[in-house]
């Protein structure tokens, strides 16, 4: 009898009990898949940081040339494929390590960039980096130290415990609440504030890093010889990943083209990082057990990185913009670049009252 008992339960044990299967599975979780995780992430994101300076460097050098468009350029296609790589060591990195560890890790990418722009493009060393890096990499220890040690085995069911749960589901309806109200302040009342743009992007972060992760968990679990592709919830996650990327994508572009880059790449690190350990905290419960001390140093890392990341960005050089108050000849219907737009200086009325009346006469028959 005790033996059909224990057969019974555990034929129910993983579909009717998945919380207590996530937490056996993390107690046999050995640490070598936790410290995995965090290899192939740092990797990853000097990867991305080596492929943005390829990238700038064949930008540089195809402008000095003038010759032949920069996607033309072996040395631009070697370097969007690195980042391909990058990012894909980045996706699977959530598979093995937890997505608040994993989010943080990216201002490894910001430190590298830094090192390699002065090494290789001579570009100013200033004390603000060298004091940024410093911070960045202290805050990165101090995380990665007292970071939640366990990595969750992602399956299908698991999934499905979680999207279901209520503590989920509250926070789903907060955020789309305040998507919402944020999209109406940028479509409708056109707000172009930097703050409500990164929110914007942060908000779909935080559902990409969740559907990021359970992808990347159930694609490790069916390598392993655990089929998870068989779910729907699998193919659900992945349409939300890919949507959440495209939109996410879709508005960090408009923020580059409106804001220096200098003001988006710190800010947007700082959301998107508290945003993935948000996410991980609500969905994958992976700050559950863990000490007070813990938390709050692994805060204080999170702290450090982002000031490290701020004095880092602040002295990158700008791109030069064009006034937004500056309309070109061209742009004035109709208008020509031949034109009078003053009088000749050697006329009897060159910067006097009746010059400006003149050009107001003018303007007044064009009208007509």
């Amino acid at each position: 009898m005790e033996k059909m008992a224990n057969s019974s339960s555990s034929h129910v044990f993983p579909s009717l009990t998945p919380a207590l299967a996530h937490r056996a599975e993390v107690l046999e979780n050995p640490l070598q898949t936790y410290l995995l995780g965090i290899i192939i992430s740092i990797c990853g994101n000097v990867l991305i940081s080596i492929s943005l300076n390829i990238q700038k460097y064949a930008h540089v050098r195809q402008a000095q040339r003038g010759s032949k468009p920069y996607y033309t350029s072996a040395t631009w296609w070697c370097g969007v494929v690195l980042m391909g790589v990058g990012e894909l060591g980045n996706f699977a990195a959530y598979g093995f390590a937890p997505a608040s560890l994993i989010a943080p890790l990216g201002c490894v990418s910001v430190i590298a960039s830094a090192i390699i722009s002065v090494v290789f493009l001579k570009e100013t060393l200033c004390a603000s980096d060298i004091v940024g890096g410093t911070l960045a990499i202290t805050g990165t220890y101090v995380l990665v130290t007292f970071a939640p040690h366990t990595s969750t085995h992602i399956t299908a069911h698991l999934v499905q415990y979680y999207t279901i749960s209520w503590h989920f589901l509250l926070y789903l309806f907060i955020e789309i609440v305040i998507f919402c109200l944020l999209l109406y302040l940028y479509k409708r009342r056109n707000m172009k504030h930097i703050v409500i743009v990164m929110l914007l992007v942060a908000l779909l972060a935080s559902l990409t890093v969740i559907s990021v992760k359970a992808v990347s968990g159930m694609i490790t679990e069916s390598i392993k010889g655990q089929l998870q592709l068989i779910y729907p919830i699998f193919y659900v996650m992945f349409v939300v990943m890919v949507a959440s990327c495209a939109f996410q994508i879709k508005f960090l572009n408009q923020a580059m083209k409106m804001f220096d880059a200098t003001e988006v790449v710190p800010i947007n690190f700082v959301f998107f990082t508290a945003s993935a350990i948000l996410a991980g905290i609500v969905f994958y419960q992976e700050f559950e057990g863990l000490a007070l001390l813990n938390i709050g140093m692994f805060l204080f890392g999170c702290l450090l990185s982002f000031v490290g990341v701020f004095l880092i960005a602040r002295n990158r050089p700008k791109i030069k913009q064009q006034d937004r108050n500056f309309i070109a000849m061209n742009k004035i219907p109709g208008r020509r670049h031949t034109d009078k737009v003053q009088p000749e200086a050697k006329t009897t009325t060159y910067g006097s009252l009746a010059a400006k009346l003149m050009c107001n006469r003018s303007g007044q028959t064009d009208d007509s």
